[in-house]
């Protein structure tokens, strides 16, 4: 869909984004992750337009630019404006016909489930209720990409779990997502790729199949402190850590934890839980941005 090839966008000396390159394949829901001050803001303006790279290009895969709907994190609302008044406003900036703007306005309204509160000013509406606004506008006029930052940001569990449904509602309506949180169980629920970027660069990218795949270790835990044994269980293989009572075997070393059972418990020692388990998106997040 979109091509993002060797961008750099800087302000004055800061450099925000340096030579940062993906795609966005049609069909999916990125997931763009980092710190704070990490540069999505920036890339969200770049993707949608409202700024320019400095280098580099963006450029569509194929003949024609995706239209494209951009929600940023924080949108500043007309508060005396009822929602429906708002959407029109909006429907009419765009390029809507003025004889299919009710029939629009009307559809993003019930895609977001915001038809109840079409007449409620949005000075009355909750933080979850304009985050659906948010994404009731980006919906004005069917855009193919949608660029959506942040969006439960601040909203209880319910309301994150809401956004979380409405996203993948989307996907399924054959939208493609690109989506900045710091929820990474959001992220997890919903997205297809990951990638994130820190300092103004991509450090890591990724099918979330793939990056949940990858890295499986072996916790076998004993009933009391192994440190008598920490010398003859590290001596087995390097991807082998004993912590306390637990001993973490990754990747190849896998294939010792019959041996290492073995061992313990011929020491003396009880095992009383063994669990397989693969990377967690958290974990792989913390390497990264450390």
């Amino acid at each position: 869909m979109l091509q993002i090839d060797r961008v750099t966008k800087c302000f004055s000396s800061f450099v925000a984004i340096s030579d940062v390159s993906f795609e966005i394949p049609q069909g999916e829901v990125v997931g763009l992750l980092g710190p704070n001050g990490a540069g999505k803001t920036t890339l969200f303006r770049l993707i949608a337009g409202f700024l320019h790279p400095d280098k580099g290009q963006i450029k569509p895969v194929g003949a024609t630019r995706p239209s494209i709907g951009f929600k940023p994190e924080h949108l500043l609302y007309p508060g005396d404006l009822r929602v429906n008044e708002y959407l029109r406003l909006i429907a009419n900036l765009s390029t809507v016909s003025r004889a299919e703007i009710e029939r629009v306005v009307s559809r993003a309204l019930e895609r977001v489930k915001l038809t109840g509160a079409a007449e409620k000013r949005i000075k009355a509406c909750s933080k979850g209720m304009r985050q659906r606004l948010g994404l009731a506008q980006v919906l004005i006029g069917r855009p193919a990409l949608l660029l959506v930052d942040e969006p439960s940001n601040g909203l209880d569990p319910e309301g994150q779990a809401d956004i979380c449904n409405l996203i993948r509602e989307l996907h399924a309506d054959g939208h493609t997502i690109v989506l900045s949180s710091h929820q990474l169980a959001e992220v997890k629920q919903v997205c297809t790729r990951v990638i994130i970027l820190n300092q103004g660069r991509i450090h890591y990218e990724s099918s979330l199949v793939d990056a949940l795949a990858i890295r499986p270790h072996v916790t076998i835990q004993a009933t009391q402190d192994l440190e008598p044994l920490y010398a003859q269980l590290r001596s087995l293989h390097s991807n082998l850590r004993v912590d306390g009572s637990q001993v973490i075997l990754v990747d190849e070393a896998i294939g010792l934890r019959r041996q290492v059972m073995q061992m313990i418990l011929e020491a003396g020692f009880d095992i009383f839980h063994v669990e397989q388990q693969r990377a967690t998106l958290e974990e792989i997040y913390a390497e990264v941005v450390r």
